[in-house]
């Protein structure tokens, strides 16, 4: 089957995305002053997700560029499925979900992965990677990711996913940040569940958020746009939808609210400088 796996379907309803443009714009501060409290809250109560979240930015007004135009931005390649390979300014390079098969040509020095199927990980990989950031735990106990590797930083969200049984497997996934350049870059992986407003308080101000959007075997098309809403991501860059009928449908579903671009490379640099004044889906070629 490849990577058509075979998941399990959502049982969840529609959900309509919350506000329009004009309304994210009026909240948008105020949503911020508003999670930098509540973090402060959550890292007190809950010391197991202080380690997680990117510090709030103050918005400013820029704009998107293609790749080698913004030299001190981060790279971004997709490299299809639900791998992303991320070059830092210093060279630093990480690829998401790495699964062994959709890799770049040369090792990156660190490699996440989610467990809730195999093409989310591997056994087996290169050995020649510094650091393999597992999102799960094999005693299930939430996993604890805080890794800086020159000038990146690495952090996970532990979040839930459903097992083969209909039922719940408690923190077997996680959502991994990536910082660097004054960025922060969310990869949901295999994320199956809305998220509450304690974990969009400790994910913190995200830039690019890398979301599933197939529809099914993860969530929803709706929940999927409500979890996008909530963290408010300048920039979206879909991943594992496998055709692009399912694709379409999604960004049918949230066009009103981002300005979607379709871009020739599968690579593209993104800077505090660089990133759109409008929020934008940024559709990156490199396989389903």
């Amino acid at each position: 089957m490849g990577l058509q796996e075979a998941e399990m379907r959502t049982r969840r309803g529609p959900i309509v995305m919350r506000g329009q443009i004009a309304m994210r714009e009026l909240i948008a501060m105020r949503g911020l002053l508003a999670r930098i409290g509540l973090i402060a809250m959550v890292a007190l109560l809950v010391p197991r997700l202080a380690l997680a979240g990117c510090a709030p930015i103050a918005w400013n007004m820029p704009r998107v560029m293609l790749a080698d135009t913004a030299p001190d931005g981060l790279r971004i390649t997709f490299l299809g499925h639900a791998s992303f390979l991320i070059e830092t300014p210093q060279g630093v390079r990480a690829v998401t979900d790495y699964n062994g098969v959709n890799i770049p040509e040369d090792p990156p020095d660190i490699a996440t992965m989610n467990h809730a199927h195999s093409t989310h990980y591997t056994d087996h990989p290169d050995p020649r990677i510094k650091y393999v950031l597992h999102g799960w735990r094999d005693d299930g106990t939430p996993a604890q990711i805080d890794l800086v590797y020159r000038d990146l930083h690495v952090s996970n969200l532990p979040t839930n996913i459903r097992d083969w049984q209909g039922g719940t497997e408690y923190y077997g996934n996680s959502i991994f940040l990536f910082e660097s350049a004054g960025l922060c870059v969310a990869h949901l992986s295999h994320l199956h569940h809305l998220l509450t407003e304690q974990d969009v308080a400790v994910l913190g101000h995200i830039d690019v958020v890398m979301a599933p959007v197939d529809g099914a075997y993860t969530m929803s098309h709706a929940d999927m746009a409500k979890v996008l809403d909530e963290l408010q991501p300048r920039l979206v860059l879909p991943m594992h939808y496998f055709t692009r009928e399912v694709l379409d449908q999604f960004l049918a579903l949230v066009r009103d609210g981002y300005v979607v671009r379709e871009s020739a490379t599968p690579t593209a640099v993104v800077s505090r400088a660089t990133l759109p004044a409008r929020p934008e889906i940024w559709v990156l070629p490199g396989g389903f």
